[in-house]
């Protein structure tokens, strides 16, 4: 009796499982990650820090002051203050704007761009996924952050340059997500029997094919956008993106490098800064790829 109790008891859980909408069923899986549920919380408060900058830095993040230079942390100045005077929180609540414009716009590029490349290449298959195939492989072949360096640097030193060049080097991941998820799709029977009614092929990837693949782009996405945070720390500690005097945790970094064993607070801070979210991305990615997981239970 109780074997069948319980296998009756498994039975009503997969039905009330099936019940519940898709969105409904990935929001439960990825509250039950409570490492996923605390980097979005961490993501939220820098995206909120970052879009009330104006009124959450106490100072200008840009205003100069000589008999303030290099001070060390204080109720005045929560983080200190860096060579010219300038207080460190300010310019670490301003910088992450920078950062996360520079990951949002960056990765949003990579989609628009790999996203059409790869469901194109899956469908359509041939030649037309052999040229694609060919220029993803001559991409991946140089490495992520030297590609990007030389992009921008043939751009030219700005925020936005970077993003550019930063957006294009992610782009064949994202080709080959697609490409292999659009591969995948098309083995479910939905898209034979759309074929098979006759649908053009236009219909059958955007209608059927497309938005079965959107979970992996989606996990891709949240975990490219730590990559490119980084990638924009990087090139701003190289002078390649954002431009002094305007605040980035890459170029504050730069400048921190003069003073670690005197003032240590000037790369700590936006140090700091860069490792949590990075790593707040990577966890909500994580609990993504789990919650959208159609195996997971």
């Amino acid at each position: 009796m109780s074997g069948i109790t319980a296998t009756t008891n498994d039975a009503g859980a997969v039905m009330a499982a099936a019940s519940q909408s898709p969105l409904r069923l990935a929001v439960r899986r990825f509250t039950r990650r409570p490492a996923a549920v605390g980097g979005l919380v961490v993501v939220g408060l820098f995206v909120l820090a970052a879009a009330l900058a104006p009124w959450v830095a106490p100072y200008d993040p840009i205003q100069t002051s000589w008999t303030l230079i290099r001070k060390a942390p204080s109720w005045l100045h929560w983080m200190g203050t860096d060579e010219n005077g300038r207080d460190v929180f300010s310019r670490v609540i301003w910088g992450a704007r920078a950062s996360l414009l520079a990951g949002v716009i960056s990765v949003t590029i990579a989609t628009s761009v790999g996203v059409p490349l790869g469901l194109l290449a899956g469908f359509a298959g041939g030649k037309t996924d052999m040229v694609i195939g060919r220029l993803v492989d001559a991409m991946l072949a140089s490495p992520f952050l030297i590609l990007a360096i030389a992009l921008a640097a043939f751009l030219g030193p700005s925020l936005q340059n970077a993003m550019i060049a930063i957006g294009i080097t992610a782009t064949p991941v994202f080709v080959r997500v697609a490409r292999g998820a659009t591969l995948d799709a098309m083995t479910n029977d939905y898209v034979e029997a759309a074929r098979a009614l006759g649908s053009r092929p236009s219909r059958v990837a955007l209608r059927h094919v497309l938005p079965n693949i959107l979970p992996p782009v989606m996990v891709q996405a949240t975990l490219a956008i730590a990559g490119a945070i980084i990638a924009e720390a990087s090139l701003s500690f190289l002078g390649l993106g954002q431009q002094p005097p305007d605040p980035s945790w890459g170029s504050m970094l730069n400048a921190a490098q003069r003073f670690l064993t005197q003032a240590p607070w000037l790369a700590i801070f936006p140090g700091a800064a860069i490792f949590l979210v990075v790593l707040s991305f990577n966890l909500v990615g994580d609990g993504l790829r789990d919650a959208l997981d159609p195996r997971a239970k």
